[in-house]
């Protein structure tokens, strides 16, 4: 498969990752290289499974690194592949200095929040649980430190109501990957300033954790509603019941938000295939 006159290798490990690369593609852009995280256990079996990143360049018969440790060996290999800048989009690691100064137009990463907002690891998350619609994607070249490096182009997307995560995902994957294709050229020419970030604005997001899926269904309706959308792939939101003597972990998989009140209705409670709510409601708060 060819690649693009535009020479970069391209890191990243999750869906979000694939789904930036799948917009490049359909515009011609494809990489020289891919670099992922390494395979992992996964399953029941603990099966050793690649990223999705891996996945898709094997796919295409791309060049991909999965390195333990970003040494010297690998700053070695990379180097010698002649990229003209590295784009970084959700690949799990910090990268040191010694590897995003080595192409001569350095490393730039897609990040799905307008920074200097929402920096860290779950900024669509945040998006959604702090309720903040006039979000976006950032455009910015990485210095050393988290998502504080110089901006170099942003686009703005208002959110009327709140999609589940997956599809926002989607949506500011593909927005910040046409970004990048609209960036690219200028700023492979040098034609492009970069914005220095307003530190003192700053907000930090968190890394998500099983815990944070658990909501009472007698709290705030909204609260919990954005929790069941922000968290649609993982963990999930889920809720505890007494059935059969112990208590199950039910997960929320659709509800919706109207006029205050909140209407789930998809679940999956543990142990079982997903119903509807009606049915759980019938059905196992009957026998409780």
């Amino acid at each position: 498969m060819s690649h693009s006159p535009i020479r970069f290798s391209f890191f990243g490990s999750s869906r979000f990752s694939v789904l930036i690369l799948d917009e490049l593609e359909r515009a011609g852009l494809l990489p020289i290289s891919i670099i992922t995280t390494p395979d992992k256990p996964q399953g029941r079996h603990m099966t050793m499974t690649p990223t999705p990143v891996k996945a898709w360049a094997i796919e295409r018969n791309i060049p991909v690194h999965d390195p333990e440790k970003l040494d010297s060996a690998f700053i070695e290999k990379i180097a010698a592949e002649g990229a003209d800048v590295f784009v970084v989009a959700s690949y799990g690691k910090i990268i040191p200095e010694s590897i995003i100064n080595i192409p001569p137009r350095k490393t730039l990463n897609i990040h799905p929040s307008l920074l200097p907002h929402f920096r860290g690891a779950s900024p669509l998350q945040s998006a959604i649980l702090n309720d903040t619609k006039d979000t976006g994607v950032t455009l910015m070249r990485i210095d050393e430190k988290m998502d504080h490096g110089p901006i170099v182009s942003q686009e703005k997307v208002h959110i009327i109501e709140w999609p589940t995560y997956d599809t926002l995902e989607k949506e500011m994957a593909e927005k910040g990957a046409r970004l990048l294709i609209r960036t690219l050229p200028g700023w492979i020419e040098g034609s492009l300033s970069e914005q220095e970030q307003d530190h003192a604005a700053a907000t930090f997001t968190k890394k998500i954790t099983k815990e944070d899926g658990l909501i009472d269904l007698n709290g705030d309706a909204y609260s919990n509603f954005l929790k069941i959308q922000a968290f649609h792939t993982w963990p999930q939101a889920y809720f505890f019941h007494e059935h059969g003597g112990r208590k199950i972990r039910v997960k929320i998989t659709e509800a919706s938000y109207r006029d205050g009140h909140l209407d789930i209705t998809r679940v999956i409670p543990e142990g079982s295939k997903e119903i509807s709510y009606q049915d759980f409601q019938r059905g196992y708060r009957a026998l409780s």
